[in-house]
């Protein structure tokens, strides 16, 4: 196996695991991996997953990787809130949700967090057009912002929620308040419930 070849046949998925280079060549010699990292041909994401360098000065693939390599997942939480402009910092980590184990990965394309909530709460995210005709799971804005009051429950007075330095013109324009309330019920937690109403009442929506 040459690096030429391989390169030719994965490229394409941009990133790519473990299993789907051996459903591809059974008889892969693992040891190249190891040389093609060491040599900067492909880089390691977490353990199983890997990627091509070329696509860290591609718009939009750190955030595709979020997706691929811990599924099922979607982004969610702070990365969320700040791509929608509901809060005023940029962030750095990339949130996602998970029903799978709460986890932490950093690699060269980024840091990337995964918390976790029961499987009957992964609702709520819809598929984003990115670049080369790939899509995005990333959580609606109302989505997004139930996931933090519910896994971030220290957010329970009204400083402390105005400490979340939210968009008031978004909050009070652009946010679904409808959509938000249909989805705060779905998840059948009166805690999250009143940080809800509670949030509602500092933002004036």
């Amino acid at each position: 196996m040459n690096y030429i070849e391989f390169r030719k046949t994965f490229y394409s998925l941009a990133c790519f695991s473990i299993d789907q280079i051996y459903s591809a060549y059974p008889k892969f010699d693992r040891t190249n991996l190891t040389r093609w990292i060491r040599k900067g041909y492909i880089e390691h994401l977490r353990q199983g997953y890997y990627a091509f360098p070329d696509f860290r000065s591609k718009r939009d693939f750190p955030l595709y990787f979020a997706n691929r390599i811990y599924k099922p997942s979607y982004i969610s939480l702070h990365t969320a809130l700040s791509f929608y402009g509901m809060i005023p910092e940029s962030v750095s980590q990339i949130t996602s949700v998970t029903s799978l184990k709460t986890a932490i990965f950093n690699n060269s394309f980024g840091d990337y967090s995964y918390k976790n909530i029961k499987e009957s709460l992964m609702f709520g995210y819809e598929l984003k057009e990115m670049d080369e005709n790939r899509r995005l799971l990333f959580a609606t804005p109302e989505k997004a912002l139930l996931d933090l009051l519910y896994l971030y429950p220290f957010y329970k007075t009204e400083k402390e929620m105005e400490e979340l330095r939210m968009d008031e013109y978004y909050m009070r324009e652009d946010l679904n308040v409808e959509l938000l309330m249909s989805y705060n019920g779905r998840f059948g937690s009166k805690a999250l419930d009143r940080r809800t109403r509670l949030l509602q009442k500092v933002y004036n929506f």
